[in-house]
C-alpha cells in the first residue's frame, strides 16, 4: 500500500481555496449520499456526458435537464463512493496547498478549474458518443499534480508504505512520486475503452499535463520552479505494528523499583 501522507514544503499561506473546494467536495458527496437511491439520478443530471456535451446523445427526457457545459464545473465536484472522494482529498490536501501559495488565492481557483475544463475535454474528446456520466475532481487535482511537478520537483513526499507486519514512512522525491503516478496513467490509458464505465484515465493525463503548462501561466513571479528539497530524500520510519503484552519489562537492580 502507497500513500503520500504530507511533504515537506514550508507552509507560507493559509490555503483558504483549497480548504474550501474539499469543504465543497465532501459536502456535495454528503448530498448525494443523502438522496439513496435517487443518487444516481443526480449524477446523470450533474456529472458530464460526453454525448450530451458534443450533442450525440439525447437527454433522458424523464431527468431534469441540465445545460452540458455547467456539467463540465458540476461534475467536478461529485464523486462515486467514499473511497473515490477520500483519494480525491487526499491528494488534494497533500499537494494543494503550495501551489494555492505560488499562485495566489484567486489565481489558484481559476487555475483548478482549468484544469479540470482540460481533463473533461480530454476524457470527452477520445469519446464524443459516450452516455457515461464523468463524475470527480480528479481531472483538476491531476492538474495541481502537475504544477506540483514543476514547482517543487525535488520536494520530499512522506509516503505511508503497509508491509504485512511494518508500517513504514518513507521521503520520496516528488518527481518519483509524480512520475509513478503519470506513468500509470499511460499505461492505464492505452489499455481502458473511453467509452465503458471506469476510471477516466485520459481526463487524468489531460489535467496533468495542462497544469504543468498553465503553472508558468499563472505563478506569481517570485516563485521559482523546480525548487531543491527541504529534508533528506528517503528517509525510512519504520513502526511495528506488534503491540507489548501485558507483563512489565524486567528491569535490572532492585526489582522493588
Amino acid at each position: 500500500m502507497f500513500l503520500p501522507i504530507r511533504d515537506d514544503n514550508p507552509h507560507t499561506a493559509t490555503p483558504f481555496v483549497n480548504y474550501g473546494l474539499i469543504a465543497a467536495c465532501v459536502a456535495v458527496f454528503l448530498w448525494q449520499f443523502s438522496l439513496g437511491d435517487a443518487g444516481d439520478a443526480a449524477v446523470m443530471v450533474f456529472g458530464l456526458i460526453p454525448g450530451h456535451l458534443f450533442g450525440t446523445v439525447a437527454p433522458d427526457p424523464a431527468l431534469p435537464i441540465m445545460p452540458a457545459l455547467l456539467t463540465v464545473f458540476s461534475s467536478m465536484f461529485l464523486h462515486g463512493g467514499w473511497m473515490h472522494l477520500g483519494g480525491n482529498m487526499l491528494y488534494l490536501w497533500v499537494f494543494g496547498d503550495n501551489i494555492e501559495a505560488s499562485l495566489g488565492h484567486g489565481r489558484y481557483l481559476v487555475f483548478y478549474l482549468l484544469c479540470g475544463v482540460a481533463a473533461a475535454l480530454a476524457q470527452s474528446i477520445a469519446a464524443p458518443t459516450s452516455d457515461v456520466p464523468m463524475v470527480g475532481a480528479s481531472g483538476a487535482i491531476a492538474g495541481v499534480l502537475g504544477a506540483y511537478l514543476v514547482l517543487h520537483p525535488r520536494s520530499n513526499i512522506k509516503v505511508f508504505v503497509f508491509l504485512i507486519v511494518i508500517i513504514t514512512f518513507i521521503n520520496i522525491p516528488a518527481f518519483i512520486v509524480l512520475g509513478i503516478w503519470f506513468v500509470a496513467q499511460l499505461m492505464s490509458s492505452a489499455a481502458a475503452d473511453p467509452n465503458a464505465p471506469g476510471v477516466a484515465f485520459l481526463a487524468h493525463i489531460g489535467g496533468f499535463v495542462a497544469g504543468a503548462v498553465l503553472v508558468f501561466f499563472f505563478k506569481k513571479r517570485s516563485v521559482v520552479v523546480f525548487e531543491p528539497a527541504h529534508s533528506r530524500a528517503f528517509a525510512v520510519e519504520k513502526r511495528p505494528l506488534r503491540r507489548r503484552g501485558s507483563v512489565p519489562e524486567v528491569r535490572r537492580g532492585n526489582p522493588w523499583n
